[in-house]
């Protein structure tokens, strides 16, 4: 038997597992990372448009503050967030985005003098004072109140998982490669690492460690078309379901991002729109305005998902190939803007769709982009059902995003639960549950069990086809559990789902090689995302509402009443589906009740309880003394003492905000007719 011991195991090289491992070092700890592909591949570099935290440096920045970025984040998870969590993570961003720019991000900076920017589709002229320049500069993100997303370009996520990276580089914390996690290894209530595979080889080995740390990303490949990287299967969230102790949560909260390119559903930034790009239909109309007059292509993406595919409903969108699509509009920002600060776009544009988007419209619809559920931790980011068991990033629900997130904070949560988590784990091994005594028969056991199955996919010829089974998957996923839901599609969705899991277990592997198979490594993990896949649709199911990027159209109101609750989902061991349960967000301690969010449709069933607490805070609000902050705060909802020690500090900013400075009157932007359409997208 093959083992490896180390006080942290870390599944998962992209930058959450990254941030953890390196804050776990620095406390003295042995930590290990596994990794599907090297970390400079993960799907962290994928992030373009920036992350998010309130300096308050740029000019339409002026004033953000945390109490601002908190609201917004609320707001944007449609009230289904864990506000306590949001409060850590508001209060963190800036010191992470600081934290980034000492180990060499190249952050966009701001620069002294006047520019013009586009603003609601006219060009606006900003002056910059000399108070603020060099300092890291912000653009325009949806759902937002002010600009805050920090960005190099658009290519902020390449950029900061190499310096992260690196920063684990120098840390000297091995990472084993091309290595996946199989099983988690646990007692029934304590982790005790995983079984991992090693997919040149095949070997099976145990990895033993006081604490584990999974770190896997999304599950957005159980759809037939996701902006995710194409390792991002759901196994993270997988394996914690098949200890039949963890709970995973939300899985039905899953956003859809309004402009991925057509067909190949490669990522489009936010910072397009968020620079001033504008969405255009097939008369070349901006339809934004129609729908949200205030927030237009800067509604929280969910919204603007869902009025994309309203219009084209209408049949407002052009006809191609490959479905129906709309055009975004960039070429309004001039080729200079595109080639600074959208290169990554120009680039995708030019290589995907053979157009060139300084000159042409660029081809996008909605298209899965982001998973809010997965697995329940705390706020220190451990499961409370299986000690030991960590999770953060998008594999994890400690629950920053409720049922949407705001573009701009998942990839700064990365990096915030990575500095947070990191502390809480080496935290937790410096206590006595943090001391193990690890069984190594127990270890034995899972490397026997995972053996056999592989053994016996690879021993049998099977009657059921892999890749079919996962076209299936795909299908009904896109169809039935997508953008829109109703309850006989979700119902059709979940018997179909069940179907699919039960010819799974006649699979086989027509190629015996045990080492380097992509057949066989297809045939293990299918079962596994079928799982995830068939939880998603049940929790779609059951939530009679719509919240967030949860839209039911035979319950298209939000019901706070019935459903300001958490959906979790566990697999007992035995069964043959995911059962149910839920945790109640209690409104009497939330410091932001449930309200209008400001955009999307005001049709809202109000709890019992919201305006009892609505009055409460109000009434604190009023009475709080100047400059007793930190008083009203522990009134309202404390949350400092939950922070480790050395980050409780306040965050820094500019003494006196600068206003914005219009010179000079607005100038209207080009005719929609001045730029050409590109032809319909080629595959």
């Amino acid at each position: 038997m093959k083992i490896v011991y180390t006080d942290v195991l870390v599944i998962g090289g992209g930058l959450a597992g990254l941030r953890t491992a390196v804050g776990v070092k620095r406390r003295g700890l042995d930590t290990l990372i596994l990794s599907l592909v090297p970390p400079k591949r993960s799907h962290s570099a994928a992030a373009q448009g920036g992350m998010q935290a309130s300096l308050a440096n740029a000019l339409k920045g002026a004033g953000d503050n945390e109490e601002i970025h908190f609201h917004d984040t609320v707001r944007g998870s449609d009230w289904g967030c864990d506000q306590q969590v949001a409060r850590l993570f508001t209060h963190m961003a800036p010191k992470a985005v600081r934290e980034l720019a000492a180990w060499g991000v190249p952050w966009s900076r701001e620069q002294e003098g006047e520019r013009q920017v586009i603003i609601n589709g006219e060009a606006v002229p900003l002056r910059t004072p000399a108070a603020v320049h060099g300092l890291i500069a912000a653009r325009d993100f949806g759902g937002t109140k002010k600009w805050r997303t920090c960005y190099t370009s658009d290519g902020t996520g390449h950029a900061m998982l190499y310096a992260v990276s690196d920063q684990a580089i120098a840390a000297a914390i091995p990472v084993h490669e091309r290595q996946e996690a199989m099983a988690l290894i646990h007692d029934g209530a304590r982790c005790l690492g995983a079984v991992v595979r090693d997919l040149i080889t095949g070997d099976l080995r145990a990895y033993l460690a006081r604490a584990t740390v999974m770190a896997t990303g999304g599950f957005g490949r159980i759809w037939g078309v996701s902006t995710n990287a194409i390792i991002n299967e759901g196994m993270g969230q997988a394996l914690a379901l098949e200890t039949g102790v963890a709970r995973l949560a939300n899985l039905e909260a899953v956003q859809f991002h309004p402009t991925a390119i057509v067909p190949a559903g490669i990522l489009v930034t936010e910072g397009c729109r968020g620079d001033g790009g504008l969405l255009r239909d097939v008369d070349g109309h901006r339809f934004m305005p129609d729908y949200e007059p205030e927030k237009k292509e800067l509604a929280s993406r969910d919204v603007v998902s869902r009025r994309m595919a309203e219009h084209m409903r209408k049949g407002k969108g052009i006809k191609g190939p490959f479905g129906d699509f709309l055009w975004l509009d960039i070429t309004v920002l001039g080729r200079a803007h595109i080639e600074k600060n959208l290169r990554e776009v120009k680039d995708i544009c030019q290589y995907f769709l053979g157009i060139d988007p300084t000159v042409d419209f660029i081809p996008v619809r909605p298209t899965q982009h982001y998973s809010m559920g997965g697995i329940r931790t705390d706020h220190q980011g451990q499961s409370p059902w299986l000690r030991g068991l960590f999770a953060c990033g998008e594999v994890a629900c400690w629950d920053l995003h409720g049922f949407n997130r705001l573009g701009g904070n998942s990839v700064a949560e990365t990096v915030v639960a990575g500095m947070l988590v990191g502390e809480y784990v080496a935290d937790f091994c410096a206590t006595p549950e943090g001391q193990v005594q690890i069984s190594t028969a127990l270890a034995q056991d899972f490397l026997r069990r995972e053996q056999a199955g592989i053994d016996r996919l690879l021993a049998r010829p099977g009657r059921e086809n892999a890749i079919a089974i996962r076209q299936a998957m795909e299908r009904v996923m896109t169809d039935r559990v997508g953008l829109f839901r109703k309850g006989p599609d979700l119902e059709a969705a979940v018997a179909e789902l069940q179907a699919l899991l039960v010819r799974a277990g006649d699979l086989g592997v027509r190629n015996p090689y045990p080492g380097a198979n992509p057949e066989l490594v297809l045939a293990y993990r299918l079962p596994r995302m079928l799982k995830v896949a068939l939880g998603a649709a049940m929790g779609a199911l059951a939530r009679t509402e719509s919240r967030g990027a949860h839209y039911r159209e035979d319950f298209p109101g939000r019901n706070d009443r019935d459903w300001l609750k958490r959906t979790l989902l566990h697999w007992p061991a035995g069964g043959n589906q995911p059962e149910l349960d839920y945790e109640t967000l209690e409104v009497g301690g939330l410091e932001l009740p449930p309200g209008f969010r400001g955009y999307g449709a005001r049709d809202i069933l109000d709890h019992p309880d919201t305006a009892r607490r609505q009055a409460e805070v109000d009434a604190l609000r009023a009475h709080a003394a100047p400059g007793e902050a930190q008083a009203l705060q522990d009134q309202l909802m404390p949350f400092h003492h939950l922070l480790p020690e050395r980050y409780r500090g306040p965050n820094a900013r500019v003494p006196t905000a600068p206003d914005l400075e219009a010179p000079g009157a607005s100038a209207p932007l080009p005719a929609a007719g001045t730029a050409r359409r590109s032809q319909e997208p080629q595959s």
